[in-house]
């Protein structure tokens, strides 16, 4: 039998619920993601309750509530303690995500799920990675490889591959195929035949429409709101897909010439930008290579006013402008506020750029719009003032004198038992009970049924001991001073990695902005007063899909494309869910499985995996190709068995010659790139590839194979000419010989 897998959904199965499954291979047991939702329930979480202290280790793909919410609860409160592994940007702006959440409820309730230290020893565990990195698991993930690819959408988004036994099973969820101005595309489409693929229903019904188009109509929606007077605000991230939006704005500001403000509203958004500017070998290869020919940091914004709280947006009162603010949700934070303020107001505009969670005051208001009354809880934190600041200060005092009382006391216990103890093993003056006698003159001590005779001492009431502890100091000397062991000053291995884990500038200081950092850190005494009220909403509100996902077109192709031997399907609606297996089980050969939250599904390979020795005798006649990060070569042998395994055996007869193979995959795409940097004139016309002015490249795969990974050609059309032999050459430089 092949690679033993089974996948458990724990959250975000035939629903758009937070991402959550376990996924066990051969016993090793992964959580993917961990997330959450706005709301913070913590009865959703029951599902990871019951399996979180049997993980072996969790996988993050994206740095947003939806994936990562859940973690400090489930490391605080559930018992979590497997080892985290996410990319750079995943941990960095995950982190900042929590941190403005947490802020966000502190300053509404009395949050009390997580805290800021809890957040920070949830990913203190984090291992960091980088794309294509192949991370080797050891203990009882011997002989499984993890390894992180780009999954677009999100700044360090990640597709995972595990791979066991050369079986790959692939996570791939909230994945974009396109090309956005900060993010390059997926690299889902370079995977061939994996044994497992877990990707998401979620957009399965969706098709976008042209991106250019949209950027266009989202700005012309903002100028119009703007020109009439009003202001416009757009729910967002903390740290994801915000990013794109801030460079879309920043790029028609400045070609329109516009002067209305940008404010972008989180209680870490000069975080999250520093962050971000010191991320570019994460981009798109645009922005890298921008970067190194004139030193132009893209999200050095120059429109975008970064804040930490309102008093700004106070201050220009109802001037037009547009506001980036924190949560997306409309829950908590500050568009719940803004929003609150804006809604009456026919002038203004409130965009949202992604689908609001179910449950949510977004989805509520994306479902049924205004013109429509709906009902707000505003909240506030302030500080105690007259009798209540007397009263918590009494309370305080009385709850340290109880704590001190209760110290002293144990205190004193410790000291009896040791002082005890300690006469009971060596004191001379120790004698039995029963038989000694007290003298009038001398002091006494009880301890137990032991009476310690101390002449002319009368030990104190605290029952300290008599002497002071001393130590003696038995180092070496030698002519220069006391001899030192280096050993003692050499920092341990696992402080090096906690060192390492959270570098340089990582304390709480350098996360937090300085206002939020100063309210977080202030001491006052403070309280939450609450009222309902209800908001007649008169604004505008409207929907453009920003969320940087492939549409239900793309996601079929890149399954085709893919042409995984099983597919399971996670995190959609249950139509989408059903429609998008339907698909793939009515046009592929596909083994397609759907699961629901905790119900576990086996989808080990099919195929027999046996492992073989390459005898020195075979290896030492074969002629091995580097092809990327692998060696190739073609072997001709004889299986044999020796010491009871199975061995690779030179063959004993000449083996017959065999047609030379070409080995690679081209993208045309890529190949233009090529062709273009050598000088040439190409471009793409009726899907296929013209070069110069005479030739044509067309790639045709095999029509007998379902997807499209059985044997490629590329046809090469036109004369024979100089053209056709050089861009023949050019060509074969892309494969690889055997």
């Amino acid at each position: 039998m092949g690679t033993s897998v089974q996948i458990t959904p724990l959250s975000g199965a035939y629903g758009e619920g937070p991402l959550c499954y376990l996924l066990a291979v051969d016993g090793f047991r992964f959580l993917l993601d961990c997330g959450w939702t706005d709301l913070c329930d913590p009865s959703h979480l029951q599902p990871l309750a019951r399996v979180a202290t049997t993980i072996d280790a969790v996988l993050l793909s994206h740095p947003d509530v939806m994936h990562l919410g859940a973690l400090p609860y489930a490391v605080k409160h559930l018992g979590l303690s497997a080892p985290v592994y996410a990319t750079e940007p995943v941990f960095r702006l995950g982190i900042l995500t929590l941190y403005d959440y947490s802020l966000s409820r502190w300053q509404v309730s009395d949050f009390d799920l997580f805290t800021l230290d809890d957040i920070d020893a949830a990913f203190q565990n984090v291992v960091r990675l980088k794309y294509s990195q192949n991370h080797l698991l050891n203990d009882k993930g011997e002989g499984i490889v993890i390894a992180p690819h780009v999954a677009g959408h999100d700044l360090g988004g990640t597709v995972w591959k595990i791979t066991k036994d050369g079986e790959d099973v692939v996570y791939a969820v909230d994945f974009n195929h396109r090309k956005e101005r900060h993010l390059n595309g997926t690299a889902l489409g370079s995977f061939v035949r994996p044994a497992v693929l877990i990707t998401d229903a979620y957009n399965a019904l969706n098709n976008h429409v042209y991106k250019r188009q949209q950027d266009q109509d989202f700005i012309d929606a903002l100028v119009k709101v703007l020109t009439s007077g009003g202001s416009v605000l757009l729910p967002v991230d903390t740290a994801g897909r915000v990013l794109e939006i801030l460079l879309i704005l920043e790029q028609y500001w400045t070609q329109r010439h516009l002067v209305y403000p940008i404010y972008f509203l989180t209680n870490v958004s000069t975080s999250t930008v520093d962050y971000v500017k010191s991320f570019l070998e994460w981009m798109n290869d645009s922005i890298s290579k921008s970067f190194e020919h004139t030193r132009d940091n893209a999200f050095l914004l120059k429109y975008v006013t970064l804040i930490i709280n309102k008093d700004e947006l106070e201050r220009l009162g109802d001037a037009p402008k547009v506001v980036l603010a924190s949560m997306a949700s409309l829950e908590v934070g500050f568009s719940h506020d803004i929003f609150v303020e804006m809604a009456n107001e026919a002038k203004n505009l409130v965009l949202f750029t992604e689908k609001g969670q179910f449950g949510t005051l977004a989805r509520m208001l994306q479902v049924d719009p205004p013109p429509k009354a709906v009902k707000v809880t505003m909240s506030k934190r302030i500080p105690l003032v007259g009798d209540e600041l007397k009263a918590y200060e009494e309370e305080q005092e009385r709850i340290k004198k109880d704590e001190a009382l209760k110290a002293s006391l144990s205190k004193k216990e410790e000291m009896k038992a040791s002082l005890g103890s300690n006469l009971k093993a060596s004191d001379p003056m120790v004698t039995d009970a029963s038989t000694s006698r007290k003298p009038s003159n001398a002091g006494s001590y009880l301890v137990g049924n032991v009476d310690i005779l101390i002449d002319g001492f009368v030990p104190p009431s605290t029952s300290v001991a008599p002497m002071f502890p001393f130590f003696e100091n038995t180092s070496e000397w030698d002519d220069f001073g006391e001899v030192i062991n280096p050993d003692d000053y050499m920092m341990k291995p696992d402080e090096m990695d906690n060192i390492s884990m959270l570098g340089a500038g990582d304390g709480m200081e350098s996360k937090l902005d300085e206002g939020s950092a100063r309210l977080l850190l202030d001491s006052k005494p403070s309280k939450v007063i609450s009222n309902e009220m209800t908001v007649q909403v008169k604004c505008s509100l409207a929907y453009m899909d920003f969320e940087g996902r492939s549409d239900g077109r793309s996601v079929k192709s890149v399954i085709a494309h893919v042409a995984p031997l099983k597919l399971v399907l996670i995190h959609g609606s249950a139509e989408a869910t059903e429609h998008l297996k339907m698909h793939c089980s009515k046009n592929s050969d596909l083994h397609v499985y759907a699961p629901q939250i905790e119900e576990t599904i086996d989808v080990t390979s099919d195929l027999c995996a046996y492992k073989v020795q390459l005898s020195e005798k075979l290896m030492s006649n074969v002629l091995s190709k580097k092809l990327g990060e692998h060696e190739i070569a073609w072997v001709d042998a004889e299986v044999g068995k020796a010491d009871e395994k199975l061995t690779l055996l030179p063959p004993s007869s000449t083996p017959a010659s065999h047609k030379s193979v070409l080995v690679g995959d081209l993208k045309l795409a890529d190949f233009k790139q090529f062709l273009a940097n050598k000088g040439l004139q190409v471009e793409f016309a009726g899907g296929a590839l013209r070069c110069g002015e005479y030739i044509t490249l067309r790639k045709i795969g095999d029509s007998n194979q379902k997807g499209s990974t059985g044997s490629q050609q590329i046809v090469i059309e036109g004369p024979l000419c100089e053209d056709y032999y050089n861009i023949r050459e050019l060509l074969y430089s892309h494969f690889y010989l055997l």
